[in-house]
Order: structure tokens, then C-alpha cells, then sequence
């Protein structure tokens, strides 16, 4: 038996022992915020119910210590708080439900069993029985921010930090104990990768079914459920014990630092046992928000962090400097003028910056570092650490500011400049000319030697001068294709060919596969830079892929190699050795559309626009009209998903991963295939057996349409309607009855635009291809050409 089982069945026995103290909450009981708040735990010491916050109330569990109250627990976290009129209830059907302005929403549930009874347990765990006397549903279950004693964290889940001190809504820090035995503290709206980390336990080598536990005598405890193997890593509480009952508390607190907390209940006082990391925010990654650092004060009088904002910026919220910065000046938009008129270039020393650069290259000076960044409108902030010189744009997420005797670097904000009103003549006088010489008279022999002298020492310097001009003019030519050498960038010839990089010679470009972007179904994706980083680029290294012949691969790949649109990512070459199949793309900075529609709900990531989404959606439908029709053989892509939609660095939409594409004979419109792309976007006919058409890219479009338009995935298990599961079925139910608001419930559009692109999706995912319309109809309706016939119902959705 694993140890989530053990946890159960001991809680269960605990319960069911106790019984005959507790008097269990009867189906049809309820409580008033005014009357009857709460539902206490036997010994008084838990509750569950309504936690007042002044006027308002929150449903919440809260530890009583003497007289402070500490919420360890909280539903619907980021919903409006609670008005004095709500009511909670544990109805017939075995449900706790609250009742707020006639809406009733499910606190606690299990949608195959029923409760019969409910139990505010001494543990502070909430539990629902049905008539076996069986757990259906229990608060440590879901925990917020907060594990007690006998509760676990187990792998894959995360706590995640209050807003404030004061606000239970979801805060800026999250603690994950991951899939590989680690358990890690990052900022909330992160990927989970060593940069974002600022704390971690270093268990990852521990092993998989791991989860977090602490038991009742404070031990923080990481287990490993398909062995029992235990690592406490001394995380444990020394705490005198005089008798009295000690309730042990870990919460990752708002500030972003995990602490374990005991309280004594015999006289309500609380103490900190330990923390993590160190008690010093400075340490936690992002507490002072964008575009500013955290300074630590510590003096006999005095132990705090200090937020920041860096030069040229100004405090967000004046009264929570902990909300970071925005600029102090208006920003000129690029090309109105010449940068360097507008802007100036400050510098900050003993600075060290956690952001990924848009453009790294090698210089040799801080000037030379602070001028290339002036020179460049995209440019905003550089950093040089004595050898690199890092662009950045905004916002700076990880400044921090070392010692004086720990210098890391200088940071260059580029703020705006004091421009003065200069007195300008529009009409300028005339140029003087100087006096003619006299003449020179020609009637003496000494007059025509000097005639010839003249003459013979002008044709003299006229000839070096020409010499000269052709020399440098020379030299020029020469220097000029040196340094198109050095950047890569040799004009037509990499216009029509690809080029074949040896497999070293990419393992050396990305520092022997080092950095990460991302990761497929056929291989891994990394950052990489040809000419000493001067030219970024982005190397797959395809590792499932079945082994095709050293001739097609490299035909297929010189084919894909002549595609050049502006809503592709360009593929720069390839390398065949062996068995092993790499491709060289350009590199996109601003990641894939996946992280920026999915990642739309987090408070750091910034939701697209509807206009925007539609922009992208028409760029996207012509990347793929490209493909169908713009090239000499229609390639299908077979791989169309959110994921494979990269963002340059002004946020044009390109398709990537051409690793599983299908090349077509120029007269060809159909081939037969083995089943390549992503669960959820292919289309039916793939598992049919039957010849793959173009027509196949087309119902991937129109399911990526659908999830761009509602910023969610196609499949989605935690919604509010069961209908609401898989998002094309819902699109086309909410398309029939009039409801397509249901779709985007935060936003107001034009109704008529919404409606004319759900119907161009839902004909895109048709499951018959031949109703299916060609790309080129599809972006006619989408630019508002062509009119939008009402779709028929897909029977089917391939998953």
C-alpha cells in the first residue's frame, strides 16, 4: 500500500474513532455569516466556514490560537469575496454548495459518490463520507497555500502563495513538487526551469511518485511512494514540547519564502521553526516586480528589503513598491527619430541581471556596449559583464544589485534626453567665394615652364588621389564581405539552398545542447549562435524519427529549404550523419502562440487582444496557404498546433517544424502515410487508412482557430460545464443556440465578427475533407471577402 493510500485510511480510522465526541453535519444543515458562521473542529482549535474580512467573508478554513486566527484553507480563492447574505449548505444530494445573489456554486463535491455526513476533523482537514463511512472528498486533497500536520503534497502539484498579508487570493510564488523528486520555488506565471527557480531541494535524482509530507511532530518529510524511501533533509523542529498540543503549520507565505510555523495552544503564541530560502526576500526571484531590484538594510536597528526602481522608471503603486515600475518618460515609437537624438544612456554598476538577451554579442568595451544599445530602437537596456554585451527589452524581471566587492556587471537604461530649442537658420547667406587669382600672362618662357611644372605636379596628385580612392574602395569591398562572412548572411545564396552543418559543428553552436526551448514529440529544440553568437539560431535534434535515406531526407529538406514567407520560420540547414537528423532554424525570441493563449489566465502573462488573435489567425492561414499552393510541390505540414506557431521579435506569427512534413509530386494531391502529428489536432483521416490531402492541415487550422479565439486548449477537464469539455463540440453548441458569448465571457466584440469566425473553424474541422475549404477560401472568409455559409455539424472530433 502507497503512502497516499496509508495517509487515507489513518485519517478515515481517526474520524471513525471519534465519532461518538462528534456530532456529524446532517445533509440539509447550513450556516449564516451573522448567525451561525462556522462548523468547529471537536477541540475547537478548526473551522470551517465564514472568515470574516471587515464587511465581507471568504470560505475558509482558520487554525484558533489563543486569540489570532490563521486561514490554512480557502475555496473559489480568486473569486469575489462574500456578501453577509450567502449561505453554505450541505444539501440533499450530498453537496456543499454556497448561495450568494440567487448563484450557487459547489464548494465541495464528488461527482460519483454522495455525502452523507460532513466532518470538521481536529487535523484541520474537511471531510465528506458517504454511508460506508468512506472519504469522497477532503481539504488536504486541495491545498491553497498551506500543509498541516498529516498532509501531503504529492508530485506534479504545487502550493501557491496568498496575494498579501491580508488577501487570499492567488499571490506571485508557487512551491511545485515536480514529477522528477524535486521540490522547487519559483514565481508564479513561470516554466519550470532553473533561471525561474530560486530555491530548490535537489532530490531530482530521488526518484518519480514522490510527494511532499509533514507529520504531527513538525518533520517535513520528501517520500518516495513506490519504494517508502524517505529524505527529511533535517527539516525538522526542535521545539521544547511542555505538553501542551503543538499544531506545525508550512506556508509558502505571500513575500515568496516557505516557512514552517508551530503553535502552542495552551497560550496562543507561534513561532517560526524554519524557512526556505533564508529569511531574506532579496533572495526570492521577482518580489519587487518588473523593472525594479531589492536591496537588503541591516543595521542594529534595522532588518528589511527595500524595492528599487532602476533608472529612469518610477514606482507603479507609490504605497507597494513591491508592484514594481513603469517608465518615468513617454517612449518615442522607432523610426520617428534618430534614437541617439532622443535618448541617453545611463549606467548602473554592481548590477546583475537573470533575463534572457534578444541579441548577445562579444565586445571588448563598456562604450562600445552602451552605443550599440543607443543605436538600436528595439534596444532598451543592455548589460555588460566585461566580455558580452546583452540587449534587452522590457520588462527586466530578475535585477538585482551585488556588493561593492561583488561586481557582476553594468546595466545600461537608455532614458530620454533633455532636449534643448536650437536657433536654426532656414536661410543661410550666401557662401563668399574667394577672389580669382590674376591671370597668368604667357608672353615670357618663364611663364610657360611654370605653366608645365603646374600642370605636370596637378596630373601627379590627380593620379595618386585616383590610385588611392581605388585602394580604399578596395579595401572597403573586402572588409565588407568579411563581416557578411562573420554574420552569416551571404544574400542569394542562402536565398535558394540550404546549407549542411557537420553535427560538431552544431554541438559546438549550442555549447553542447544546453539551453533548452522546448521539447516535441520528435525531439528537443535548443538556442544556439553561429559566428561567435553573432547570428542566433534554433536547432531540433530529432531523436524518434524512423531513419529515411541519406538522398530523400536531403531532397526533402533542400525542398522545405526554398519556402520563403514572411509566416514561416526559415530553415537555415541541416545535418545528416549517421543516424543522426538535426535542423537549423532561425531563431524566434518571443516564443511559441501556445505559451502566450494558454498562459492568458496567469496575472504575468498579458492576454491577446481580440484584434490581435485575429491578426494572428489570418497570418497563420496564409503560412499554410503558402505551403498548400505558393510552392512548387504542395508540402502538407501535418503538424499545425499553438506549440508549432512561433512569435518573432514583432510578434508576426510563423509556422515552424517542418521535422514531419509530407512533400506531394507537383500533379499530386493526395499520398498515403504512416500517422504523424499531435493528439487532438489531426484529423480523421488519419486513423482511417485512407490518402492524406491537404485538406488534413485544415482541420488542425481550424481546431487552432478555435483555441486562439477562446485563448483555451481544445480539451480542457476542469470547466464549469460538462459540455464545455472538448471546445470544438461546445463552439458549434454555442453557435446554434445564440450564445457565442459563452466563448469569450471577458471580452466584447462585435458579435457578427465572433460568429463569422466560429463558422469558419467548425467548416475547417468537418470531418468529411471534401466539405473541408481550400486555405485560400479560408482566408478569403477571414479577411471578410467572401460570404460564410452556416456549417453542418461535425460528427465526430479526432482525438
Amino acid at each position: 500500500m502507497d503512502v497516499t493510500a496509508i495517509t487515507i485510511t489513518l485519517l478515515v480510522l481517526m474520524s471513525v474513532g471519534t465519532r461518538v465526541e462528534m456530532h456529524p453535519i446532517q445533509p440539509g444543515a447550513s450556516l449564516l455569516p451573522n448567525s451561525t458562521p462556522c462548523w468547529p473542529s471537536p477541540s475547537g482549535d478548526f473551522a470551517f466556514g465564514f472568515y470574516e474580512q471587515g464587511n465581507v467573508f471568504v470560505i475558509a478554513i482558520w487554525l484558533v490560537s489563543g486569540e489570532n486566527k490563521t486561514v490554512v484553507w480557502s475555496a473559489m480563492r480568486d473569486d469575489p469575496p462574500v456578501s453577509s447574505n450567502a449561505k453554505l449548505q450541505l444539501t440533499m444530494d450530498g453537496k456543499v454548495v454556497l448561495i450568494d445573489e440567487q448563484v450557487e456554486k459547489v464548494i465541495a463535491d464528488n461527482a460519483s459518490a454522495k455525502a452523507s455526513s460532513a466532518f470538521m476533523l481536529d487535523s484541520g482537514n474537511f471531510v465528506l463520507y458517504n454511508n460506508n463511512s468512506n472519504v469522497i472528498w477532503q481539504s488536504f486533497d486541495h491545498p491553497t497555500d498551506t500543509l498541516l500536520g498529516g498532509q501531503y503534497l504529492p508530485n506534479g502539484h504545487q502550493l501557491v502563495s496568498n496575494l498579501s498579508q491580508n488577501s487570499h487570493s492567488s499571490g506571485r510564488f508557487r512551491l511545485k513538487m515536480q514529477n522528477d523528486g524535486d521540490l522547487v520555488l519559483y514565481p508564479l506565471d513561470t516554466s519550470d526551469t532553473e533561471r525561474d527557480a530560486y530555491w530548490q531541494s535537489h532530490t531530482s535524482t530521488f526518484g518519480f511518485k514522490t510527494h511532499l509530507y509533514l507529520n504531527h511532530t513538525g518533520l517535513l518529510q520528501i517520500m518516495n511512494g513506490s519504494d517508502g524511501g524517505i529524505e527529511s533533509l533535517d527539516w525538522y523542529s526542535s521545539l521544547p514540547n511542555d505538553g501542551s498540543r503543538i499544531i506545525y503549520r508550512a506556508t509558502l507565505d505571500y513575500d515568496g519564502i516557505f516557512r514552517l510555523y508551530a503553535h502552542f495552544n495552551n497560550n496562543g503564541s507561534i513561532y517560526k521553526v524554519h524557512n526556505w530560502p533564508a529569511e531574506n526576500s532579496c533572495k526570492v526571484n521577482g518580489f519587487c516586480g518588473f523593472n525594479s531590484y531589492c536591496t537588503f538594510i541591516d543595521t542594529q536597528s534595522l532588518a528589511e528589503q527595500v524595492c528599487n526602481c532602476i533608472l529612469g522608471f518610477k514606482p507603479i503603486n507609490p504605497n507597494d513598491s513591491t508592484l514594481g515600475c513603469k517608465r518615468s518618460f513617454q517612449k518615442q515609437d522607432c523610426g520617428e527619430k534618430d534614437s541617439a537624438t532622443l535618448y541617453d544612456m545611463k549606467s548602473m554598476q554592481n548590477m546583475a541581471l537573470g533575463d534572457d538577451p534578444y541579441f548577445e554579442a562579444d565586445m571588448s568595451e563598456e562604450d562600445e556596449c552602451s552605443s550599440t544599445c543607443l543605436a538600436d530602437c528595439s534596444c532598451e537596456a543592455a548589460f555588460y559583464d566585461g566580455e558580452s554585451c546583452m540587449k534587452q527589452r522590457l520588462p527586466l524581471r530578475y535585477v538585482t544589485r551585488k556588493g561593492e566587492y561583488s561586481y557582476r556587471g553594468t546595466l545600461f537604461l537608455k532614458v530620454r534626453t533633455n532636449l534643448k530649442n536650437e536657433t536654426r537658420n532656414d536661410n543661410p547667406a550666401p557662401e563668399q567665394l574667394p577672389p580669382l587669382p590674376p591671370p597668368i600672362k604667357t608672353t615670357s618662357n618663364k611663364a610657360t615652364v611654370q605653366i608645365i611644372v603646374i600642370t605636370s605636379v596637378f596630373s601627379l596628385l590627380s593620379s595618386s588621389t585616383f590610385f588611392i580612392f581605388i585602394h580604399y574602395m578596395y579595401k572597403i569591398r573586402v572588409l565588407k564581405y568579411k563581416r557578411l562572412m562573420e554574420t552569416g548572411n551571404l544574400g542569394l545564396s542562402e536565398e535558394v539552398t540550404l546549407r549542411r552543418f557537420s553535427y560538431s559543428e552544431l554541438k559546438r553552436a549550442t555549447n553542447n545542447f544546453k539551453q533548452e526551448l522546448g521539447r516535441g514529440s520528435f525531439g528537443a529544440v535548443y538556442k544556439g549562435g553561429l559566428h561567435k553568437g553573432r547570428r542566433l539560431i534554433a536547432v531540433k535534434r530529432l531523436e524518434k524519427m524512423v531513419e529515411e535515406g541519406e538522398r530523400e531526407f536531403q531532397a526533402e529538406m533542400r525542398a522545405i529549404g526554398k519556402t520563403h514567407h514572411k509566416n514561416l520560420v526559415r530553415l537555415l540547414g541541416f545535418c545528416a550523419e549517421g543516424s543522426k537528423r538535426l535542423l537549423v532554424y532561425e531563431y524566434m525570441p518571443n516564443g511559441s502562440l501556445g505559451n502566450i493563449i494558454f498562459g492568458a489566465h496567469s496575472q504575468s502573462h498579458r492576454r491577446p487582444e481580440w484584434d490581435e488573435r485575429v491578426r494572428i489567425a489570418i497570418e497563420i492561414a496564409r503560412g499554410i496557404l503558402y505551403l498548400h499552393e505558393g510552392c512548387e510541390a504542395p508540402i502538407i505540414h501535418c503538424d499545425i498546433k499553438p506549440q508549432n506557431i512561433l512569435m518573432d521579435e514583432f510578434w508576426t506569427a510563423k509556422i515552424s517544424d517542418f521535422g514531419l512534413a509530407k512533400l506531394l509530386m507537383p500533379d499530386q494531391t493526395r499520398t498515403f502515410t504512416g500517422a504523424r502529428g499531435t493528439r487532438g489536432y489531426v484529423a480523421p483521416e488519419w486513423h482511417k487508412n485512407t490518402p492524406i490531402s491537404v485538406k488534413a492541415d485544415v482541420y488542425s487550422y481550424g481546431i487552432v482557430l478555435l483555441e486562439i479565439l477562446c485563448c483555451r486548449r481544445n480539451m480542457e477537464v476542469h470547466v464549469s460545464e460538462p459540455e464545455a469539455v472538448l471546445l470544438s463540440n461546445w463552439a458549434y453548441q454555442c453557435f446554434v443556440a445564440g450564445q457565442l458569448n459563452k466563448l469569450l465571457l471577458w471580452e466584447a466584440v462585435d458579435k457578427t465578427v465572433v460568429e463569422n469566425m466560429v463558422k469558419v473553424a467548425l467548416w475547417c474541422v468537418q470531418d468529411e475533407p471534401v466539405l473541408r475549404p481550400a486555405m485560400k477560401s479560408v482566408v478569403l472568409m477571414l479577411e471578410g471577402v467572401t460570404d460564410i455559409a452556416v456549417p453542418p455539424r461535425p460528427n465526430s472530433n479526432s482525438m
